[in-house]
């Protein structure tokens, strides 16, 4: 259990470092420099080798190159996890499965309910079906001995598994208008890839290399360049031999290198540049509109429902049981922080409504208010347990 403990103080502050992100970006934009925080996001940025250049904002770079790295470390976790870690058995897989279907199909269906008769919304119907691990794992780590190492160990597995989902949406929703060429060039790096893992080659920059022509080729081609990051991960292997026949771990060894600038780089850059909402100009009508309301409920009430829900009927049903050591009532607690869509949600925005002021920045903010609502009633509810 030292490795979920190392893992949980990362992720703590990580949260942390969110947390600040936010409410900066937060300030910034409410107050007389938010026009230099706009001019902050759309900094030019272009690299360029001879006649092959990408010119993007710093936004577009942060988005779709950074994240990249992110989905990319979310790929390795996934593979080592179905390997050798907690998803690696029927027995392990089944509750945090269960649970983190119900906790993408009720937020979907509550957000469909309030626009399915809405053409400009109805793209954004998965915007309240994704969890932050990091600030979910931060809250807990609040807690203590409160929780038990079983519920941790649920809600990561649960959070593993929801970005799994979150992946498949946006390879098969959030595509947009393919490029032949591009494809097939990123076929052929994939398929590079895989040779690179079926010999057993162990050096991480050969990857690295093949990677980055695989990323280039994916941001080009229609598809979101970020699914890159998972492709790459799944074709890492988790050991190989190197030049000597020692045994070593690429996967491992590229999981821990990243975790670092992800926890404490990528993502609270990532928040800064996106959750910078003016709020003086939304009213509590435009909060009240269909799209916010859906987000809002979706994630809130959603989230909880679906994920205690589903695991109430695996338990009641014999699939699986409750984690060693909980209560139904630290069940629910640990289902309500699962409404912290954050970093995710805000994801999905960016790519579900492509013009961010559609729905004057009201998206944006309902996942703000719907997160926090979300962590501080789970803190509660599972701080009501007395301690061990």
């Amino acid at each position: 259990m030292k490795v979920i403990k190392l893992f949980m103080q990362q992720e703590y502050a990580s949260g942390v470092l969110l947390i600040v992100a936010t409410i900066l970006a937060l300030i910034l934009s409410n107050s007389f420099m938010a026009a230099y925080y706009q001019s902050f996001l759309h900094i030019p940025v272009e690299v360029r080798v001879g006649s092959l250049g990408l010119d993007k904002s710093l936004y577009h770079w942060v988005n779709d190159g950074l994240m990249a790295i992110f989905f990319l470390l979310i790929g390795l976790e996934v593979k080592r996890e179905i390997l050798e870690g907690h998803l690696s058995s029927i027995k392990q897989i089944a509750l945090p499965g269960i649970a983190a279907i119900g906790g993408m199909v009720v937020p979907a269906l509550i957000y469909l309910a309030f626009n399915a008769n809405n053409p400009a919304a109805i793209n954004g119907w998965a915007i309240p079906t994704a969890t932050d691990i990091a600030f979910a794992l931060a809250i807990l780590s609040l807690l203590g001995s409160r929780v038990p190492v079983s519920l941790k160990v649920f809600l990561m597995a649960l959070a593993i598994i929801d970005d799994l989902g979150a992946i498949a949406i946006i390879a098969i929703f959030y595509t947009v208008e393919l490029s032949t060429l591009s494809i097939v060039i990123a076929m052929l790096a994939l398929l590079a890839l895989i040779a690179l893992n079926l010999f057993g080659v162990s050096k991480k920059a050969a990857f690295f290399i093949v990677g980055t022509v695989l990323w280039v080729s994916v941001l080009k081609s229609g598809v979101h360049a970020t699914l890159a990051g998972v492709a790459l991960a799944f074709t890492i292997p988790l050991y190989a031999k190197d030049e000597q026949g020692k045994s070593v771990s690429p996967l491992k060894e590229i999981e821990h290198g990243l975790h670092f600038w992800v926890a404490f780089f990528i993502l609270p850059l990532f928040a800064f540049v996106n959750a910078g909402v003016n709020v003086t100009e939304i009213s509590l009508n435009q909060m009240a509109a269909s799209v916010p309301m859906g987000i809002m409920l979706g994630l809130f009430i959603g989230k909880q429902l679906g994920v205690f829900g589903f695991s109430w009927l695996a338990i009641k049903f014999k699939i699986s049981s409750l984690p060693e050591g909980s209560s139904w009532r630290q069940l629910y607690g640990v289902s309500v922080l699962t409404g912290i869509g954050f970093t995710m949600s805000l994801f999905i925005v960016s790519l579900a409504f492509k013009d961010g002021s559609l729905f004057q920045y009201t998206d944006k903010l309902a996942i703000l208010l719907a997160s926090f609502l979300s962590g501080i009633v789970g803190y509660f509810v599972l701080r009501a347990n007395k301690s061990p």
